[in-house]
């Protein structure tokens, strides 16, 4: 079964251990980071949501214009902009790219980040609202004649979209950990996202997901982990470079989503999630690192695969092995990271899965 690498682009250089160099938007690095991707064999690069950051639809228009299979991974917010309005932007958006348009819906897991952009919602009613929002959407997709809708939140009339996506919808990616948003997720989602967590505890989502899915009916979707990969030629090497990543996280001055202060107590089950396992202990299985999750106060994908890309490649493949065929990773250092993923790291993962699809098809 083929399997698909996402990276992640920023319009800024830096990361949590990594001063930024360039201006918050600096178009030179942008097209740089999305280039550099795009040589190095990466399907998508998502595109993260803050209430301080560019905005995800200009920002993937722009760099795709610069780059020519590349897909983007748009995180969207429901709430901020009517369900109307936002299906024909991303179907202009993917008309404009030729079908390059994914959506990540993040509902939203932190209250005040919320609050920032005049959310007050509490966290079930968000994905009340994430549940009516996606099925508006599909339908402005699919719908050739006018509809009207009146719900709990959403109210429109004789509604209908000139402009549809090139392969009439856009695939969705969900997140989130709690029972609310598997209840959601499922009824939605083409593809589900989850941190990096232990495979015992993915292997613990994934059968919640799919129970979820199999309650109402409906086929589960495909499985995506996020991770931070720390390479190196030796096992030891990549254990001093992840060591020293450490020791810098916290003190440079870099882009973020949250603030410092959101950190102490993350209200998202999935950060939760994240630091009880760190608190378990800093390593895990094959090469899953925590202590990265830890420092950052796991706000966002923080936890990392370390050790040579061999090693690497098969942790990967561990969770390939759960059933999980799409991958997000994103380094601590992200222009040259991304780079050195391409040349050894997704190669050496697609080789090993050709292999075995060949190997099957001889069997059989």
């Amino acid at each position: 079964m083929p399997v698909d690498f996402i990276g992640l682009i920023a319009t800024q250089d830096g990361s949590e251990s990594t001063p930024a160099t360039t201006a918050l938007i600096d178009p030179a690095f942008t097209t740089r980071i999305a280039r550099a991707h795009e040589d190095s064999g990466f399907d998508q690069v998502l595109l993260g949501y803050s209430s301080a950051y560019p905005e995800g639809a200009q920002v993937a228009a722009y760099a795709a214009a610069r780059t020519e299979t590349l897909k983007f991974l748009v995180a969207h917010r429901p709430g901020f902009v009517a369900p109307t309005l936002a299906a024909r932007t991303f179907a202009t958006l993917d008309q404009f790219t030729g079908g390059r348009v994914t959506l990540n819906i993040i509902t939203g897991g932190h209250d005040v980040e919320q609050r920032r952009d005049g959310d007050y919602l509490a966290k079930d009613d968000r994905y009340a609202r994430t549940d009516e929002y996606l099925g508006i959407l599909r339908q402005a997709w699919l719908s050739d004649v006018p509809f009207s809708h009146r719900g709990p939140i959403y109210r429109f009339e004789d509604f209908v979209s000139q402009v549809k996506p090139v392969n009439g919808t856009i695939p969705i990616y969900f997140s989130g950990s709690s029972p609310a948003a598997y209840r959601t997720g499922v009824k939605h989602a083409d593809v589900y996202m989850f941190w990096g967590e232990p495979l015992a505890q993915i292997k613990e989502q994934i059968a919640s997901v799919r129970a979820e899915a199999a309650a109402i009916g409906r086929a589960a979707p495909r499985f995506s982990v996020s991770f931070r990969p720390i390479l190196g030629p030796t096992e030891e090497l990549a254990w001093e470079r992840a060591e020293a990543i450490l020791g810098r996280i916290g003190q440079v001055t870099a882009p973020r989503f949250f603030r410092n202060s959101d950190r102490a107590s993350p209200a998202n089950t999935g950060s939760q999630r994240l630091l009880a396992a760190a608190a378990e202990g800093d390593r895990h299985d094959r090469a899953l690192w925590t202590a990265t999750a830890k420092a950052s106060g796991a706000a966002g994908n923080s936890t990392a695969l370390v050790g040579t890309p061999e090693t690497v490649a098969q942790a990967l493949l561990d969770y390939y092995d759960l059933g999980v065929t799409t991958f997000l990773i994103r380094g601590y250092d992200p222009l040259d990271d991304a780079i050195d993923y391409g040349r050894e790291l997704i190669p050496a993962v697609r080789a090993e899965i050709n292999r075995r699809d060949t190997a099957r098809l001889v069997a059989a």
